[in-house]
């Protein structure tokens, strides 16, 4: 009575750990779609074509640096002596070219001789040069009156304004609309912070959920693969299960994000700082399917075989392996001595590039990674006039190691067959459990 208690409690333990792997892969295959459509909407609203290589942009920092200098002008007793000085060599220049334009015209003709020869005697243009310091404060007094001030500022306001409109690129700005729909934003910096919030919240979660779903599948390889008990085909479909629930959480996840940004640029202008936050130059968030689907979908041919040998040997060669082990299992019409069987059971791991997919995801991790940082350093700096500074954002995601531990325990299993025979349906010890 004892033991078919126990048997009981087990089955039951097993039942609530498949059913919670269940629960977990429906979680993290939802939540992980979900963000990774705000990580592209979040990259979107980042990308440098909105800010950095964006003339709007510039033309809105630098309006409102010459906006604020415009209304700071005033006259301290400094700039009051150097105006003065380029007010007074304004002046002479003024009329030397008066005098100048005058007297050319007056030496066409006997008419002209005659009027040059009367404003020689009554009109002393060097005794007119002495009032110049005189002209100078005047002019001086009248712009230090508030009234000329803020006549000059406005006049000045609207020739920035009328400058700046003829200034400007249309920007095709749909897919910002669509993703202040999705957020139900109405300006990029609200949709920003949402967004950021978000992400933040959800990675967080598919992060703890992932961990879950693989400790659940390495607790069950663990129990069932490493027992001295036999592997009875009940116990077997649970292992087969967990796996299919890491494959399918595995390659439909993001498995890597690939993104080079710049986090900063800023430089002063006119004592005003210029600044650049966060500007996305590339973002790429894809999980092995999205992978598989680009390469297949790619015009090149050689790109669309090497796709799909990657998805036959990477995905339905497994598929088709955990398939043939229920008719191993079984022994469904001698299936044990079908050599189609007994090769997806025992020998296709050989042909099976799972392994093959994992290392090459790290290594395109590896390499991306050291190519953007090898530049990046060549490119940030640090000095007083300019500050530019880049970040190098790629990371692998949970899919991966998701997809990793599917391939270890895969192999495992398959370690497990070749050194155990599966126990008959008919024996006691299946009926028990």
């Amino acid at each position: 009575m004892k033991d078919i208690a126990m048997r009981l409690l087990k089955i039951i333990l097993s039942l609530i750990i498949i059913v919670a792997s269940v629960v977990l892969c429906q979680q993290i295959i939802s939540n992980s779609v979900a963000n990774q459509q705000n990580k592209n909407d979040y990259a979107e609203l980042n990308h440098i074509k909105y800010g950095l290589l964006n003339v709007n942009e510039w033309k809105r920092q630098i309006t409102v640096i010459l906006d604020e200098e415009i209304n700071r002008l005033s006259l301290s007793i400094k700039n009051e002596r150097a105006l003065r000085k380029q007010i007074e060599i304004l002046l002479t220049t003024l009329m030397d070219a008066i005098d100048g334009r005058i007297r050319q015209e007056n030496s066409d003709s006997m008419a002209g001789w005659l009027k040059q020869a009367f404003i020689n005697t009554f009109v002393n243009m060097e005794d007119l040069k002495k009032g110049i310091p005189q002209y100078a404060n005047a002019i001086i007094q009248e712009l230090a009156k508030s009234k000329t001030r803020d006549r000059i500022k406005t006049l000045l306001n609207k020739q920035i304004e009328q400058y700046s409109s003829l200034t400007f690129h249309q920007l095709d700005t749909s897919k910002i609309n669509d993703v202040f729909l999705r957020t139900g934003s109405t300006d990029i910096q609200s949709a920003r912070i949402k967004l950021n919030k978000t992400i933040s919240i959800k990675h967080g979660l598919i992060v703890k959920e992932s961990i879950a779903l693989i400790l659940l599948a390495v607790i069950l390889f663990g129990w069932f693969g490493l027992s001295r008990q036999p592997l009875t085909p009940f116990r077997y479909m649970l292992l087969v299960g967990s796996l299919l629930l890491l494959l399918t959480a595995g390659v439909t996840t993001p498995a890597i994000d690939l993104e080079a940004k710049i986090s900063k640029m800023s430089f002063m202008l006119m004592g005003h700082p210029v600044s650049f936050e966060n500007q996305v130059m590339y973002f790429q968030s894809k999980s092995i399917l999205d992978v598989f689907w680009i390469m297949i979908t790619h015009q090149d041919f050689q790109m669309k075989f090497v796709g799909i040998l990657l998805i036959t040997f990477s995905i339905i060669f497994p598929l088709l392996k955990i398939a043939s082990t229920f008719g191993y299992y079984f022994n469904y019409r001698g299936a044990r001595e079908n050599p189609a069987i007994k090769f997806f059971v025992l020998k296709s791991g050989k042909w099976s590039m799972a392994d093959v997919m994992v290392v090459a995801i790290f290594m395109a991790y590896i390499g991306f990674n050291g190519i953007l940082d090898n530049q990046f350093v060549k490119l940030s700096s640090s000095t007083p006039e300019l500050e530019f500074l880049t970040t190098n954002g790629t990371a692998l995601q949970p899919g991966y190691y998701l997809f990793l531990t599917y391939t270890l325990l895969a192999l495992f299993l398959t370690e497990i067959l070749t050194r155990r025979q599966p126990v008959s349906p008919t024996s006691r010890q299946e009926q028990a459990d």
